[in-house]
């Protein structure tokens, strides 16, 4: 790997990525408000192959409890009501024959709590992620010091910012986690 700054910018880099990836989580994390986020990635199979329902229909929100699903392929109505179906959503769809209609009931206090806990995790797994990005980048410094590339102290400096890097992207983890749960309890 080339300098330092290459070390910080991979790194800083992949954090990025990490808070991006937990965003898109997230999303399909469901709320009281109807969001079609919440359907994009749903997997429908569709003649034998799971397909991401974003591209077999066009979903939209009309108010803020329901969802309205039109697929681009009518035959696929039966198979995207299955797959929300089984999907852990919890939803209730309704076929009309040309479009899927889903009322979005207002969450129990149990299911708001069970969806909190799902936030917790996927934080706690992006900080995971975020952490592991702060591993690779400090065993590519500890090289460098191996190798004579940096000094020990070069090594002290670039490791303690590291850290700090690393601390201000657990606290836009916890923030964007924090930014979901009172999504998740606003009645």
């Amino acid at each position: 790997m080339g300098t330092t700054d290459d070390i910080f910018k991979d790194v800083e880099h992949r954090m990025k990525g990490a808070i991006e990836a937990l965003q898109r989580d997230l999303a399909t994390v469901r709320t009281g408000r109807a969001s079609p986020t919440l359907l994009e990635r749903l997997q429908v199979d569709y003649y034998g192959t799971p397909t991401p329902l974003q591209n077999m229909a066009a979903i939209h929100a009309p108010d803020a409890r329901t969802l309205t699903i039109t697929p681009w392929d009518r035959k696929a109505l039966a198979d995207i009501e299955k797959a929300i179906q089984k999907s852990d959503l919890g939803l209730n769809p309704t076929n009309d024959g040309q479009m899927i209609r889903i009322v979005i009931p207002p969450l129990t206090e149990e299911r708001r709590r069970d969806l909190v806990k799902v936030v917790h995790k996927k934080v706690d797994e992006a900080k995971i992620a975020v952490r592991n990005c702060r591993r690779d980048g400090h065993d590519h410094l500890r090289e460098k010091e191996k190798q004579k590339e940096i000094s020990a102290d070069e090594l002290k400096r670039s490791t303690d910012r590291l850290q700090k890097l690393t601390d201000r992207y657990i606290q836009d983890v916890d923030k964007v986690g924090q930014a979901k749960e009172q999504e998740i309890i606003e009645v």
